[in-house]
């Protein structure tokens, strides 16, 4: 631990951070986004292999934060300790991206809930995203939350704990809703799957294969996840090092519960194929009106604003740490490690928002703004939590301690790395592809900070290839934007 971070969040505030920084607005839309791809039993079947391979992640993070504290941002700090300098500086890179993707989908997010309130003479957002009045809000959200982060990081985390109990309404209200309101003839009529009002393949109606339907759902409940390693990341900064592990645990077992029940009993409220069909954002507003009347809507979407406002502080604050860390491990130039006096990394802070500011343009001109956001936001992290699940398996197997309990740590290793690799499957070459094209300035800073460092040979062999790769994937990403072949972007 550097001697100038102070210990300020406590187990209350760690446990809201991850919640925060899960719960956002992928729980809002969950229902639909599982329900297009898949029926009920595919749909619990997804939520097994969920669970069990979070839950793996999770523990693999409880055992690596009790086991090497001294680690500290682990989510990256893994990857340099297990496997190089070149692999850390990589994950500290994606995990940075992810987390200011991940903002620009819940300014997306944003934008639509609050639109829901205002009247038609004022659009800050139509159709599938934000417009140039919109862009215009979502800017002045964004530096609202940049001056309030200045104030320091402790303010921060007492402002996200209020948020996420307040955000808790609606959900356990939407939840007790569902539960009351479910029939199982609804649930049971297509249990299988197989709607014919829906698309899964070339032939329409045709039933997919039940891992065609589990597979659908992994990006949807990957990005209804993001935030598990929030307490990790904030381990510096944990009054006792042993809460950030319990904090973890606590959260995700209490998300696990709260999303099946959304999701499946959803099926049991309303059917598939109108689930599937909904068009509006978020979609349990319309499940919770066909509940409740009207009023239920506007729960929903006053929720997701008090929801996105918790998850989007939480991430700015993530984003601000990772570059902070990294550079206090030498990984990141040096300036990203500066503090005011409140013990904020100021300039980390800045560019990360100005990097927010850029995407929230450019984000006005793509097909799908929230979908864009959150899809690069889960192909982003994936690096980092694959990582760090193959670096638990290196360190069980190498470490000398016998104690009880390391083969069952290695089994879970091994469990969270096949998680995370069946994750890299779902996500798809195509998507991976175009995010690779964000790692090409990383690498171009690598090199740089290394040479300035003073450090030859650069990179290893191996890593130069590592490096050419992840180059190359991203040309081929942007070619296929370019020539249609990967629809992200509407003309310029």
């Amino acid at each position: 631990m550097t001697s100038d971070t102070k210990k300020v969040v406590g187990l209350g505030g760690l446990v809201a951070l991850v919640v925060g920084a899960m719960v956002g607005t992928g729980v809002f839309d969950l229902p639909k986004n599982m329900a297009e791809g898949a029926g009920g039993l595919a749909i619990i079947i997804a939520w097994v292999i969920t669970a069990v391979g979070m839950l793996a992640l999770g523990y693999s993070f409880l055992n690596l934060s009790n086991r090497r504290p001294e680690l500290e941002g682990g989510v990256f700090s893994y990857a340099r300790e297990g496997f190089g300098e070149f692999w850390g500086f990589s994950n500290a890179w994606a995990y940075w991206l992810s987390a200011l993707l991940g903002n620009v989908a819940y300014a997306v997010g944003l934008l639509s809930a609050v639109q829901y309130f205002l009247p038609d003479s004022i659009k800050i957002f139509a159709g599938t995203g934000p417009t140039i009045l919109g862009i215009v809000v979502a800017s002045v959200v964004l530096w609202l939350v940049q001056m309030l982060i200045v104030a320091g990081v402790k303010q921060a985390a007492f402002v996200n704990i209020v948020v996420t109990i307040a955000k808790a309404i609606p959900l356990i209200l939407f939840a007790i809703c569902v539960v009351f309101a479910f029939n199982f003839h609804t649930f049971s009529a297509n249990f299988l799957g197989g709607l014919k009002s829906i698309s899964w393949a070339a032939d329409v109606g045709k039933m997919p294969s039940i891992l065609t339907q589990v597979k659908s759902t992994m990006m949807a409940t990957l990005w209804s996840f993001i935030g598990i390693e929030g307490a990790v990341l904030f381990s510096s900064r944990a009054r006792n090092k042993k809460d950030v592990g319990k904090a973890t645990i606590i959260g995700l077992l209490g998300v696990i519960v709260l999303y099946m029940i959304f999701t499946i009993s959803s099926l049991g409220v309303m059917s598939q194929a109108n689930i599937a069909a909904i068009d509006s954002f978020p979609a349990t507003a319309t499940i919770l009106k066909t509940i409740v009347g009207n009023w239920g809507a506007a729960v929903i979407n006053a929720g997701v604003i008090i929801s996105i406002s918790g998850a989007w502080l939480a991430w700015t604050l993530f984003g601000t740490e990772t570059p902070y860390l990294a550079a206090k491990q030498g990984l990141f130039p040096a300036i990203f490690g500066k503090l005011n006096k409140r013990d904020t990394p100021v300039f980390s802070l800045t560019l990360s928002t100005i990097i927010v500011q850029v995407f929230l343009v450019l984000v006005y001109f793509a097909i799908s703004a929230y979908k864009f956001g959150y899809t690069m936001c889960s192909s982003a992290i994936l690096l980092p939590y694959a990582f760090s699940a193959f670096f638990q398996v290196k360190y069980m197997i190498k470490t000398r301690d016998i104690t009880k309990g390391r083969v069952a740590q290695i089994v879970i290793g091994l469990i969270a790395s096949l998680y995370a690799i069946w994750l890299l499957y779902g996500a798809g070459l195509s998507v991976m592809a175009f995010t690779c094209l964000l790692f090409i300035p990383g690498v171009i800073v690598f090199i740089v900070h290394r040479i300035k460092q003073g450090f030859k040979p650069v990179m290893k062999i191996y890593e130069w290839v590592f490096a050419t790769a992840l180059s190359a994937l991203g040309v081929w990403g942007l070619i296929m934007v370019l020539n249609g072949s990967l629809e992200l972007f509407s003309s310029f």
